[in-house]
C-alpha cells in the first residue's frame, strides 16, 4: 500500500456463506495461503491506501484462520447480498478516520486477480477521477471496481434488491471499463475451485 496523491481505499467483500460449495471457501488453501488470505496479500500490495474485508457468515472462524494482518469488519445483516456488504463498508470507511477519494471493490474469490489489474484501474481512475472504473465482463461491467467519492451515497443504500451490478448498469454513461483478460474466474463451486488451482499451479 502506498500513500498517493489520489487516495483509493480498498474493500474485499468475503461476508458469503459459500452454500454452493458446502464450506467456507474463504479458507480454501490458495498458493502459500488461503483464498481470502490471499485477496488481502493482492490488495495490499496495490497502490492503495488501505484494505478493508468485509467478513459476515463464519466471520470468527474465518478471521481466527486469516495470517495476514488486516481490517476485518463484519456485516452483520451479510445476508442482504454483496450490496448490503458494500454499504456496511462503505460506511465503516465514512466513519474511520481514512481520507480517500474512491472505494475501490473486489472479491475475496476471484484469485486470478493481481495487484498490477488493480493498479490499472487505480491509474485509470487518477486520470478520470469522476468516473467509475469497472471491469468489463461479456455484457456488462462489474467488480473490480472503483467509485469516486460523489458516489458514496449511492453505495450506502445497496441492498439486496439494488446491487453493485444495478449501480453499474443505472450509470453506465458515466462507467469506463477496463479488460481483465483472463484474470475473471470466480470460485463458486468445488469443481470451480479445483479447476482455476490446477489452472493456477501449470501456469507457476
Amino acid at each position: 500500500m502506498k500513500n498517493t496523491p489520489h487516495r483509493i481505499a480498498i474493500l474485499i467483500l468475503a461476508a458469503g456463506a459459500s452454500t454452493r460449495m458446502g464450506k467456507p471457501k474463504q479458507l480454501l488453501s490458495w498458493k502459500d495461503t488461503t483464498l481470502l488470505g490471499h485477496a488481502i496479500q493482492t490488495a495490499k500490495s496495490a497502490d492503495a491506501i488501505e484494505v478493508v474485508t468485509v467478513l459476515g457468515a463464519n466471520a470468527k472462524l474465518i478471521q481466527s484462520q486469516i495470517k495476514e494482518k488486516a481490517i476485518f469488519i463484519q456485516n452483520t445483516a451479510w445476508q442482504s447480498g454483496l450490496g448490503g456488504s458494500i454499504a456496511c463498508g462503505t460506511e465503516w470507511l465514512l466513519k474511520s478516520d481514512i481520507d480517500f477519494d474512491g472505494i475501490l471493490i473486489m472479491l475475496a474469490d476471484q484469485p486470478l486477480i493481481d495487484f498490477r489489474y488493480l493498479n490499472t484501474l487505480i491509474a485509470t481512475s487518477v486520470e478520470q477521477t469522476d468516473r467509475i472504473i469497472a471491469t468489463a465482463y461479456k455484457n456488462r461491467a462489474g467488480v473490480p471496481a472503483i467509485f469516486p467519492i460523489k458516489y458514496v451515497d449511492m453505495l450506502l443504500n445497496l441492498n439486496e434488491d439494488f446491487g453493485a451490478k444495478h449501480l453499474l448498469e443505472q450509470e453506465r454513461d458515466t462507467v469506463i471499463t477496463v479488460s481483465a483478460g483472463n484474470r475473471i474466474s470466480d470460485v463458486d463451486t468445488e469443481e470451480d475451485y479445483k479447476q482455476l488451482k490446477n489452472k493456477s499451479e501449470f501456469k507457476n
